[in-house]
């Protein structure tokens, strides 16, 4: 079912697996200077236990998900390397002999099928031609889905040929497919149109072509090639044009060399009956580019020229009739001009980087594309009409059946890693075949093409099954919701079901099954795409629901069959398990939500579905008569009304609590032991006491750590991973347990305001608080390990004392445990219908405690910390999507955007935090917009869609401040036509009233959206107020709006400041793309090696970190395929690590992959994307390409500037390299412009006394240096010796050398006013001594280079490495033993500060 051939790009011709795991991988984290690039699209979606996507330490809840999740623990690393080894088979040769060309061999591996050297086959430059053959080895033919490892007599240099098969019709429909696949292979149109999950790639432009072979082509070294290094103006700084034209520079390969210019289905179709069986299968038409009409039939035996024509059908074979086996060779015979170009574009194909070829796993859109040409082409038209339907690739005969295919991938085996990636992979594949369906059926749905299941109902009522996927619309039908917010809810309930899924899928529970879920917003509707439960629909819901409330809770039934299922969840989900009262009071059990339903299907499977309240509910956001919110979130004016009751807290935000909660379980335990110990003789009370001192020693070590430079923070990524029991494990060895300097245990944890320089969220600054802190208190350590033991074990066999220590701890924190720390939520709590039995008033009112104290928890420590975050540049949110990201990492739900934007204008240091300010109030604005535009398109009837949204464009972003709508006009409207069509296409009342809508009146709509909405008050009556207000950029409000709504708009350069006309016509708007959101699955022991990977790296272990990393790349495009975004984050890292152990080629080519797989998969503006550009045009320049690193510098720019404008802290890194880029091949005058801005930005961003502004000043003075201009360089210099001096001390050898380049720089100087006064005095013979003006050697440019982009170099000589592994060691050891001496700045193993992976 499930066809290997889609993870091997067939594009690489001797290539097997293996080999290609080198093409790819993505993930988890950036190890970028940007530590936690909040884009990191690692997706850690809620279902991954991370905390702040740290991935330096595992979590109790991650290990306990392993454990249950694969039914064993994980052996350990060293189990895994020897089930990886069994994967790779070594590979070996067979030649391969086609008709009409030599032998040649292909590197094959034991675990492909024969379908794969097909694949490969129809790939190559030389065969691609071919689609009808078999393989035969000694005159047998292969079976195409056998292994080869199963095949008898095939090895080493073995023949196979390839022989031609007769053809059939399924047959020569894919001949003619694959023809026209060929013919169109450098055409963009699919990726500007979304289809086949194409997407664009403009890397090759800037690097002409693949940068491997250009390193080889152009002369090595350092010879200055001539080259242009003037940016265009719009790139330099201070430039106020945003153009959108060079977004997507012309590729000279695109302008496409015609091979025909017709190939269509003819007319005459299909065959007569005596025509068939002559073996007639279809007839062709085509024209040539010499303009000859021809008509060809396809045959079993081949193509032929017939002597039809246009009006007269003649099936015999013409004369001659040129009979081919494959549709190549018959056009090469009739036409030259396509011999000659058809030969010539599969050169260019095969040249292509295969990154820019292979398909993506979900769709990207492009919210620009050029005006293309409308082409005739048989394939598209004959698939728009038969949708496809019928001709699912690999399944003969039928639709697919996705809820089957969805529950037996989840059924595969998965004992051991072989196992477990078959399973991943499997489920990988449906799932994306799953989504891309579903997206094609709910467009379907919404255009009006899928006829409705109860077409007798109104159209919002209405719902559809296409392709074996139920379709429902987000309205409130049959007043469901109508309690918890009619239209809102039923519109905000299939995200929340959406997570639902998301995470009872994570924790993968066998015997648990939940549906296939797609979540499609398309022309202002939302439509839920579901997988069928077999049976469902011939049944009743009352009948088939076992388990839950199909009313929300009025009547519910339970099934000790689903609470045993469930009960497997209750831990990883912390769903607590308890009783609600039915209507006739009898007790349920339930270990879900109400609404969350059982239903066994025929099948015999337990499904569970309507998931919407798997997680607790966000009581800030919901009202609640009679219950009083903590102190924390009342201040900040919550609880809120708000649109819906439906409002949940994230899972990120739980997983942070219960850490957090766990943090200070720990450290009250600690405390009481030690209480005990003190007071053995007598039984005084002082946990108070030592409870502040203990605060007040951490405000202490804060106050150090503070002070102390930017690299030891750095430290707190060393990862202590000797650490021995699982609960040791989740707090990272006790350095985060001096976090949070909040709770007296006096009164159960109530979530102080956070001292702001404390953090939450297992993000701690730094180990040597904690250690610091446990020297203060003698014998904390000793009681912590003392706490651990008892928690560790089940409460059995503890002498009574500390027995009572866990139960006031337990207390303290709100476990459900006595014996053990166990937090776990009541999604039901708070529901309105639902009833409680008495006894459990107690548990309850615990219940209802913790739900708020969490809901304070999100306002007084996730928002700080992510401001922190913002803060100390830990978190670099860019655009929409990344701060959104950022968001979510913490927990903090997007509708919590007002606060985040309130907090940040009260914190003091708001200059700092301008950038952040400026993306969420564009992120606010425009999502405000998007709420608007989605009822305003409902309105809309399909002929007037381009005119609609074009008008509404204006209304939003134009300054012409009366927009009239252009209505379609009438002799297309007949009233009468449109009223019949009405019930057919949702959305009725009058069509033209979105004409109506103006400037002023939308701006009014979007003030008073954020104003119920986000709790935000916006004061701007028009565009340009907003813009001048808040500083915004109308080019990026027009990306976020169209990225948010599907919007594809003509790219050109929009006129948006002019009042006379308005800037959009419908010309412009091209399309209108749906947005999707499913579910990710994972990689899981891909993600596993990913992450120790890292971790070693960041002991220093960097051989074996690259090997487990590779070793994650491996098994990434085992269960991805070559593209996916985690394996982009992988070769990112391999780039990295190549570089810094010397490999700078290596380097280069992981970096060039990770920049086409981020294009490709995230898209070509995306922030990732912006930050592989740089990381590649370092690792060019390294290489000796000094043209292609300036220009990739610059692309990298021109699209910060477009996604976030000049005023980003992330600049001031772009425009230091670019202005070193330029110091190196002498472009003085431009490399100033460019480094004295990245002074000025980083100097407002990071502050004036900062270290990054020292160096700033030091890599002007170096520019002036070279210009002569010795007064400006030493007033640079001083500037920076000022900064280090009172930083670092006097001693400190950064400040050491800024001194002795101020004395250099003094005797140039000197040197240069002698000179000068000689020339005044002797006139022009005076004897001029020779003056060193050097050009800065490319080496000295290359080591700044690395110092500014956080990278060290350590040549690795064997010595070496064993001395840094005993150093590191020796470093870990002083910290256990709580010694951990302040590292001086410079310590030769500041490995973190350079190699910042996350």
């Amino acid at each position: 079912m499930v066809s290997k051939t889609d993870d091997i790009p067939a594009s690489v011709p001797n290539c097997n697996p293996v080999d290609l795991a080198d093409e790819a991988g993505d993930g988890a984290q950036e190890p970028s200077k940007a530590r936690l690039k909040d884009s990191c699209g690692c997706e850690h979606s809620a279902d991954t236990a991370m905390v702040n996507g740290d991935g330096a330490h595992e979590h109790t809840e991650e290990a306990e998900l392993k454990q249950d999740g694969n039914g064993e623990a994980d052996g350990g690393e060293e189990s895994n390397e020897q089930e990886v080894i069994v994967i790779q088979d070594t590979g070996f040769t067979v030649k391969i002999q086609a008709p009409g060309t030599e032998p040649f061999d292909l590197q094959v591996s034991p675990q492909e099928m024969v379908q794969e050297i097909h694949q490969v086959l129809m790939d190559r430059e030389d065969t691609c031609h071919r689609t009808c053959f078999s393989l035969q080895l000694d005159g047998n033919v292969l079976d195409n889905f056998a292994e080869l490892k199963s095949i008898e007599g095939l090895q080493e240099g073995s023949l196979l040929k390839v022989v031609e098969e007769p053809y059939t019709v399924r047959e020569a429909r894919i001949h003619v497919r694959h023809i026209r696949d060929l013919l169109k292979s450098l055409d963009p149109s699919d990726a500007y149109n979304g289809v086949d999950c194409n997407s664009l790639s403009f890397l090759s432009i800037f690097t002409d072509g693949d940068l491997g072979d250009s390193g080889k082509r152009k002369k090595k070294g350092n010879e200055l090639e001539q080259i242009d290094c003037t940016p265009p103006e719009h790139i330099l700084p201070g430039s106020k044009e945003r153009p959108l034209v060079p977004l997507q520079p012309q590729n000279k390969d695109w302008k496409p060399m015609q091979c025909l210019k017709v190939l269509t289905m003819s007319g005459w179709n299909p065959p007569p009956g005596n025509r068939k069986m002559h073996g007639d299968l279809m007839y062709l038409y085509i024209v040539t580019v010499e303009e000859r009409h021809v008509s060809v039939t396809a045959s079993t035996r081949g193509f032929y020229l017939n002597q039809s024509t246009t009006y007269t059908f003649n099936p015999k074979p013409a004369n001659p009739s040129f009979l081919s086996h494959s549709l190549v060779e018959l056009l090469s015979q009739i036409s030259p001009a396509f011999k000659k170009n058809f030969t010539a574009l599969q050169k260019k194909r095969v040249q292509r980087h295969p990154f820019e070829r292979i398909a993506t796993p979900f769709q990207v859109y492009s919210w620009t594309a050029p005006q293309v040409d409308h082409a005739m082409d048989c394939v598209r038209a004959e698939d728009a009409y038969t949708s496809r339907l019928g001709y699912e690739e690999h399944i003969p005969g039928q639709t697919r059946d996705w809820n089957e295919e969805l529950q037996t991938t989840r059924e595969l085996p998965r004992k051991n890693l072989p196992e477990r990636l078959l399973r991943e992979r499997a489920i990988f594949k449906v799932h994306s075949d799953f989504a891309a369906a579903a997206t094609r059926g709910a467009m379907a749905v919404i255009d009006g093409n899928v006829m409705a299941i109860n077409p007798g109902e109104e159209t919002r009522m209405q719902m559809f099954i296409w392709n074996n996927i139920f379709f429902s619309l987000g309205f409130d039908v049959r007043d469901h919701y109508r309690e918890l917010g009619g239209d809102a809810a039923a519109h905000a309930a299939p995200t929340n079901d959406l997570n639902g899924v998301r995470a009872y899928g994570a924790v993968d529970v066998e015997g648990l099954y939940t549906l296939g879920t797609v979540v499609v917003d398309y022309r202002g509707y939302r439509v839920t795409a579901q997988s069928i439960i077999p049976g469902i629909l011939e049944r009743e819901q009352e009948q088939s629901v076992i388990y839950g409330s199909i009313d929300f809770g009025k009547t519910v039934v339970s099934h000790s069959k689903y609470l045993e299922l469930l009960e497997k969840t209750s831990r990883p989900l912390k769903v607590q398990r308890h009783g609600v009262l039915n209507e006739k009071n009898d007790t349920v059990e339930l270990c879900s939500s109400v609404e969350c339903k059982g239903i066994i299907g025929n099948d015999g499977r337990h499904y569970i579905l309507d998931l919407l309240r798997t997680f607790p509910p966000d009581l800030n956001f919901l009202p609640v008569g009679g219950e009083e919110l903590p102190p924390e979130s009342q201040r900040q004016g919550f609880p809120r009304q708000h649109r819906h009751r439906l409002a949940c807290l994230r899972q990120e935000l739980i997983e942070a609590f219960v850490e957090h909660r766990y943090l200070l379980f720990m450290k009250m335990a600690a405390l009481q032991l030690m209480q005990q110990k003190a007071n053995k003789d007598t039984k005084t009370d002082t946990p108070a006491i030592t409870e502040t001192s203990e605060t007040s020693t951490e405000r202490n070590a804060d106050t150090s750590q503070t002070e102390t430079t930017a690299s030891d923070s750095a430290h707190a990524t060393e990862v202590s991973t000797d650490s021995t029991s699982q609960t040791d494990n989740s707090t990272s060895a006790a350095s985060q347990a001096a976090t949070d300097s909040e709770e007296n245990s006096s009164k159960p944890a109530t979530n102080g305001p956070l001292d702001p320089a404390a953090t939450q969220n297992g993000e701690c600054k730094s180990p040597l608080e904690g250690k610091e802190l446990e020297e203060s208190i003698p014998g904390l350590a000793q009681a912590k390990e003392l706490a651990e033991t008892l928690v560790a074990e089940d409460g059995s066999g503890i002498d009574p004392k500390s027995r009572e220590v866990v139960l006031n701890a337990c207390k303290a924190v709100g476990s459900i445990s006595n014996t053990s720390f166990d937090i776990r939520f009541n999604p039901d709590i708070f529901s309105p219908g639902v009833r409680f039995p008495d006894d459990s008033t107690y548990d309850i009112q615990k219940q209802k405690q913790l739900l708020k104290d969490a809901a304070a928890f999100l306002v007084s420590c996730q928002i700080p910390s992510l401001v922190k975050d913002c803060l100390d540049h830990s978190a670099l949110p860019m655009d929409g999507a990344t701060l959104t990201e950022a968001l979510r990492q913490r927990g903090i739900n997007v509708r919590y955007l007002g606060t985040v934007l309130e907090f940040v204008d009260k914190t003091p240091a708001k200059a700092q935090l301008e950038h952040f300010y400026r993306i969420g109030i564009s992120e606010l604005i425009t999502r405000c917009a998007k709420h608007i535009f989605k009822t305003y398109l409902q309105g809309v009837e399909l002929s007037a869609l381009s005119a609609a949204v074009s008008h509404f464009l204006n209304c939003f972003l134009s300054s012409f401040p009366d927009a009239v709508a252009h209505l379609p006009p009438d002799e297309l409207v007949s009233r009468r036509k449109s009223r019949k069509r009405r019930n057919r296409v949702p959305g009725s009342g009058d069509n033209t009233a979105w004409a109506s809508l103006t400037p002023s009146e939308l701006w009014k709509n979007i003030a008073s959206e954020a104003q119920s909405y986000y709790h935000f008050t916006i004061q701007c009556e028009s565009v340009d107020q907003v813009v001048e207000k808040y500083g915004l950029q109308k080019t990026t409000l027009l990306r976020e709006i169209s990225v948010k709504t599907g919007i594809q708009i003509l790219i050109k350069e929009y006129n948006f400041d002019s009042r006379h006309k308005p800037a959009f016509t419908e010309e412009d708007i091209l399309n209108i793309f749906p947005v999707v959101k499913h579910v990710n699955p994972k990689a899981s022991d891909a993600f596993h090696f990913f992450q120790s990977g890292q971790a070693k790296v960041q002991q220093g272990f960097l051989k074996e970190g690259c090997e487990l990393i590779n070793e994650a790349l491996n098994l990434f495009n085992n269960v991805y395929g070559p593209m996916h975004v985690e394996i982009c984050a992988c070769l990112r890292l391999l780039a990295r690590l190549n570089y810094i152990m010397g490999d700078h080629p290596e380097a280069l080519s992981n970096q060039q992959k990770a920049v086409l797989m981020s294009e490709r998969v995230l898209g070509i503006e995306h922030p990732n994307t912006i930050q592989e550009y740089m990381h590649l045009a370092l690792y060019c320049f390294a290489n000796g390409q000094l043209s292609t690193a300036l220009k990739l510098l610059y692309r990298a720019r021109y699209l910060m500037l477009l996604v976030c404008g000049e005023d980003h802290p992330e600049m001031a890194l772009l425009d230091s390299n670019i202005g070193l880029v330029l110091h190196g091949v002498m472009e003085y005058d431009l490399s100033l412009r460019f480094l004295e801005n990245a002074l000025t930005i980083n100097t407002k961003y990071h502050g004036p006394r900062s270290l990054k502004v020292a160096l700033s000043h030091h890599l002007v003075a170096r520019v002036y240096e070279s210009k002569a201009e010795f007064r400006s360089a030493l007033q640079h210099e001083k500037e920076g010796y000022t900064i280090y001096k009172n930083q670092m001390g006097e001693a400190h050898e950064k400040t050491k050398e800024s001194s002795e380049y101020l004395k250099y720089l003094t005797q140039q100087a000197v040197a240069l006013q002698r000179t000068m006064n000689e020339i005044y005095k002797n006139g022009s013979n005076a004897s001029i001594m020779p003056l060193k003006f050097t050009a800065p050697s490319m080496a000295s440019v290359l080591e700044q280079l690395n110092i500014i982009n956080g990278i060290i170099f350590i040549p690795l000589s064997q010595k070496d490495l064993e001395n840094l592994k005993a150093e590191v060691q020796r470093r870990q050891q002083l910290q256990e033993l709580g010694k951990s001496e302040e590292p001086t700045e410079d310590s030769p193993l500041e490995l973190e500060d350079k190699i910042p992976i996350d």
